[in-house]
């Protein structure tokens, strides 16, 4: 009876219209929790875990593309799987539509993963449009299960996950973020894909938008819109002064209006004639990486844009949880509009640090934290 009056109810017409939102909000849902989980840093087990996820994908491909894949070897198969069979009823997913749903599952993990990573790597808009792309495609694959029967959509959401993996792995393990590394996963990630295609026995679909795929990923590359993988940014902030206290830097800042209650720091520095203003930066990277990052301190220029005033570089050092930091200073800073952008030797962007400079005669209050 209760139950009865319930299916009546305004509350189960509401949830019944919300059924078709339900993958956006499980999306979303699992965004959050990947946010909090993984992102921090680049750990081998992540890439040994999205690796087993791509395997298993690529050896659901290769089943379904086989010449006896119908319903009634299918069926055949299911038999044999006794209380599985049973399982895969009750959940309401017929059996020969299961390697689907499951390829499903696995390519919303790789991308979800995969738009973590590549959202903590991002801080201009060049890269925020690539994951925005990158999220497009994570919220349209919760509807897409039935598409990947026509196996092109299979063969180009596989490839762009094994580019992207391989974008990642071959840095990390061979400590260096060359861009000859990135075009090369690349390649490798769509030559590994085409090799899977030509060795399944049917070749269903088509992989020219694979191939497509890879030349679009080395053009965003060249134009910045892909962070610098697997370097990924923790922190960056700008203080009057800074101090190393048992291991931590100590940043003298200052503090934010009363009325900004969500950050107790401001970016519309007070600064005297001749003070120094320091900008400071924690990057992860994986271990055996070493490199050399840039501070490029620019200026905006309402008629010219932003004008770079200083490019000053620091090695870093791969290895840290919390991220290698690095410092920078500059003096005698004009009035104006400033920012600082964290680069690699190549000049792909790390992170960006927009902040304003204004000059006083008298000393402000300040406040001290750790970095």
């Amino acid at each position: 009876m209760v139950i009865a009056k319930f299916k009546q109810s305004r509350l189960y017409r509401h949830i019944l219209k919300l059924g078709d939102f339900f993958p956006a909000i499980f999306f979303f849902g699992g965004f959050l929790w990947d946010a909090l989980t993984i992102g921090q840093n680049v750990a081998a087990l992540d890439l040994y875990i999205f690796g087993v996820y791509l395997s298993v994908a690529a050896f659901i491909l290769y089943v379904i593309g086989r010449p006896s894949y119908v319903d009634a070897d299918a069926s055949h198969l299911s038999s044999r799987l006794g209380k599985f069979r049973t399982r895969i009823r009750q959940s309401r997913i017929h059996w020969p539509h299961f390697p689907y749903f499951l390829l499903q599952f696995i390519y919303g993990n790789l991308l979800s993963s995969l738009f973590i990573l590549y959202f903590k790597s991002a801080s201009h808009w060049l890269a925020w449009l690539m994951c925005l792309l990158l999220g497009g495609l994570l919220v349209g694959n919760e509807y897409l299960e039935s598409e990947y029967k026509r196996f092109t959509l299979s063969w180009a959401l596989f490839g762009f996950c094994a580019m992207l993996l391989f974008n990642f792995a071959l840095p990390f393990l061979i400590g260096s973020i060359h861009p000859i590394w990135f075009y090369l996963s690349t390649l490798m990630g769509v030559v590994a894909t085409h090799s899977l295609y030509k060795h399944t026995p049917n070749h269903f679909g088509s992989i020219k938008p694979v191939w497509i795929i890879a030349v679009l990923l080395m053009l965003a590359y060249t134009a910045d819109m892909i962070p610098p993988v697997p370097l990924v940014k923790r922190d960056i902030a700008v203080a009057y002064a800074l101090t190393k206290v048992n291991g931590d830097f100590q940043l003298t800042q200052q503090p934010s209006a009363w009325f900004v209650f969500w950050r107790k720091t401001s970016n519309d520095l007070e600064v005297l004639p001749g003070q120094r203003v320091y900008c400071v930066s924690s990057v992860f990277a994986p271990p055996g990486l070493n490199t050399k990052l840039y501070h490029r301190w620019q200026l905006y220029n309402k008629k010219l844009g932003w004008q770079t005033q200083s490019l000053i570089g620091f090695s870093l050092a791969g290895g840290r949880y919390n991220g290698f930091r690095g410092y920078t200073y500059k003096q005698n800073l004009a009035e104006g509009e400033w920012r600082v952008a964290v680069e690699t030797e190549n000049q792909k962007t790390v992170a960006i640090y927009t902040f304003t400079i204004k000059s006083v005669t008298a000393t402000i209050p300040t406040i001290t934290q750790t970095f």
